[in-house]
């Protein structure tokens, strides 16, 4: 049996910065959004204290409530999906047009996608959520063409990887689900069209225990809005009583190979907690990206650059993808370079997004 194709990389750059910020600070929510991350994550979860909540969410919902917040798209971490606050949040922000996505905190199983999801869809209808006056309590509104990452439409398929084969299956689940006769719909003008579903914005999950590891994969085909997994590797390392790095190798290479295996992006690295020692963050994402992990999760501006530089490629590796690309040439096959090295199609195409992310560099 011929091997299935590899997955095929997003047409949109991967982030490379992800930096999280408490959202019941406005003013630092401000200031993050024009300090050159790729994604800024506004936290309702373990940056904001339990009597604060309330007043994070709805100062994230009147952010939101501008298509355009700033200069990089805006992602909220909800809280717990098991929790009493989750179904209220998403619920009030999923209809909102500045929402990139939403990061899912300690997700356990697809159940808590499909969860999420659902509360996201019906995030229009007038009891959904908390009462809220003025334009937060609109339906959907059009997105900023600039967000990073677009919503999708409940049921179909996944634009950055239509041919991966698990999405492709699960995309097919999906639209055997549809309503019999809908393509025929429309040839009948005097009948009224059905409401169209509320579009599921896109979900990232972060994986914090031992069942979501172990889950990995089921979670990451859970559904069509799921646009990426990521660890949470504080709580994991609690919960498995870690005390160094070595005991999450396994956790962390199950996380990338549960994300490439279902056509996502490779995840980021989880948080460099110690935003003074810039030394041994570059060192740490150096080990991520020798793992497989493409960008990371920042709590500080100072870690942007350090973060970027890491997970660009060297002038060195730009200068050997460059040369077995050249090799490589129109033609298909394998191919011996000059040096001995033997080279086929996959290491063409690693080649290819080396040179891809190398675009990336100022």
């Amino acid at each position: 049996m011929r091997p299935a194709p590899p997955p095929r990389e997003p047409s949109a750059p991967t982030p490379l910065t992800w930096l999280y910020v408490p959202g019941d600070r406005p003013e630092v929510v401000a200031k993050a959004l024009h300090c050159g991350a790729d994604v800024v994550v506004v936290d309702l979860e373990d940056a904001v204290a339990p009597d604060r909540k309330d007043r994070a969410l709805r100062a994230t919902a009147e952010l939101l409530s501008d298509p355009a917040p700033g200069t990089a798209p805006v992602h909220v971490r909800v809280n717990a999906l098991d929790g009493p606050l989750a179904e209220t949040e998403i619920r009030t922000l999923a209809a909102l047009p500045g929402l990139a996505g939403l990061r899912l905190p300690k997700v356990q199983g697809p159940a808590d996608i499909h969860r999420a999801a659902a509360w996201a869809t019906t995030a229009a209808q007038p009891a959904a959520g908390p009462a809220l006056t003025g334009r937060l309590a609109t339906g959907r509104r059009a997105r900023s063409p600039a967000a990073a990452v677009a919503p999708l439409t409940t049921g179909t398929a996944h634009p950055a990887h239509p041919a991966h084969p698990a999405r492709a299956a699960r995309t097919a689940r999906t639209a055997r689900t549809a309503a019999p006769g809908s393509a025929t719909a429309t040839l009948t003008p005097a009948a009224p069209a059905p409401a169209a579903l509320p579009a599921t914005p896109a979900l990232y999950a972060l994986l914090e225990s031992a069942l979501g590891i172990e889950h990995a994969f089921a979670i990451a085909t859970a559904h069509p809005a799921l646009r990426g997994i990521a660890l949470g590797e504080a709580d994991l390392a609690t919960e498995l009583g870690v005390r160094d790095e070595a005991g999450l190798a396994w956790p962390r290479s199950r996380t990338v190979v549960a994300a490439r295996a279902a056509g996502l992006a490779p995840p980021p690295q989880s948080v460099y907690p110690d935003v003074a020692d810039l030394e041994g963050l570059a060192r740490s994402c150096a080990r991520g990206r020798a793992l497989g992990f493409l960008g990371r999760a920042a709590i500080h501006p100072r870690q942007l650059p350090v973060i970027e530089a890491a997970h660009l490629p060297s002038p060195e590796e730009v200068e050997a993808a460059a040369e077995i690309v050249r090799a490589a040439g129109a033609e298909g096959g394998a191919q011996a370079l000059p040096d001995g090295r033997f080279v086929d199609a996959a290491v063409v195409a690693g080649a290819r997004r080396v040179l891809s992310l190398a675009e990336r560099r100022n």
